[in-house]
């Protein structure tokens, strides 16, 4: 009977668990941890939108917006491997926007970036994303990333950057 009892209660916290509140993981776009520019131009600071506090609150890391006076920019930092991480392409279609794939760039110093059009009421935009770590190896979209950080040949912390520009229509 005890046996049971044991069981039982195991299944339950095991259902339960991701029901439980998670850490809050909104960083302060000012805080030092952060780097001061990106890409060679220089960060700026911009509020968090209600967006920014629902990927946030789930999410096992930090995350901070900012703007290099061009585009706006996405900074998820994390220090382990996660399936909470998602391309922003799958945001973006989640959120109603066409999506369309765009060629894939290659940003000085960094490597390569995936890149895709969000388009929505008439406005688009060049959204390119890409997964650093600490040694400077990059990976150009989520999915490189994770199997590379899950089977440990990439050791955290890591940094996830999505640039965002409008464009034309």
């Amino acid at each position: 009977m005890k046996r049971w009892l044991v069981f039982a209660f195991l299944a339950l916290a095991g259902a339960l668990a991701p029901l439980r509140p998670e850490p809050e993981g909104q960083a302060r776009p000012g805080d030092a941890s952060w780097p001061a520019s990106f890409e060679g131009r220089r960060l700026h600071p911009v509020a968090a939108t209600a967006e920014d506090r629902i990927l946030a609150r789930r999410f096992p890391g930090q995350v901070a917006r900012f703007s290099d006076g061009r585009r706006q920019i996405v900074l998820r930092r994390l220090e382990s491997a996660t399936r909470r991480l998602h391309s922003a392409s799958d945001c973006y279609r989640a959120a109603g926007y066409e999506i369309a794939a765009a060629p894939m760039r290659l940003v000085a110093g960094r490597g390569p970036a995936s890149c895709f059009i969000a388009r929505r009421g008439g406005r688009a935009f060049l959204a390119c994303e890409q997964v650093r770590d600490g040694e400077g190896r990059s990976w150009p979209d989520v999915s490189s990333w994770y199997w590379a950080a899950l089977l440990g040949t990439s050791d955290g912390p890591w940094l996830a950057s999505l640039t965002v520009e409008r464009i034309a229509t």
